[in-house]
């Protein structure tokens, strides 16, 4: 098993910025993608990031391309989301989520493991 445990999420204003952390326990794997997704109130959970931790090759939906960034830092186990420039529409709950086929990007399903969610508001 792979806990997940995010943490990072606020209320914050249009515009500006926020770093939601995921610290990863437990089983290892030789290389896994670590995904972040969000479901905002009244929607279906979609894709937001994803990085694979060997080689750092990192995914963006196009909603988020440009102003999130998607890193990770091996000795802490650690996955982290920049998130910058941020919108109203951006407002929903993010989850970590870990993919050890590695063929997931971004497809949820792929996704076995997944953290508890941390919201993030955005006020106009």
């Amino acid at each position: 098993q792979v806990q997940l445990v995010e943490s990072g999420g606020g209320l914050v204003q249009a515009g500006d910025s926020l770093r939601l952390s995921c610290a990863a326990s437990g089983r290892t794997f030789s290389n896994i993608n670590m995904g972040w997704f969000r479901q905002a109130p009244g929607k279906e959970r979609e894709f937001v990031a994803t990085i694979r931790w060997i080689g750092g090759t990192a995914y963006y939906a196009d909603s988020v391309k440009g102003r999130f960034t998607i890193s990770r830092d091996n000795a802490k186990n650690t996955v982290y989301l920049q998130m910058t420039s941020l919108k109203p529409e951006d407002t929903a709950v993010y989850y970590c989520a870990a993919d050890p086929s590695l063929v997931g990007w971004a497809r949820e399903r792929a996704y076995v493991y997944w953290g508890q969610g941390t919201q993030v508001t955005v006020s106009s």
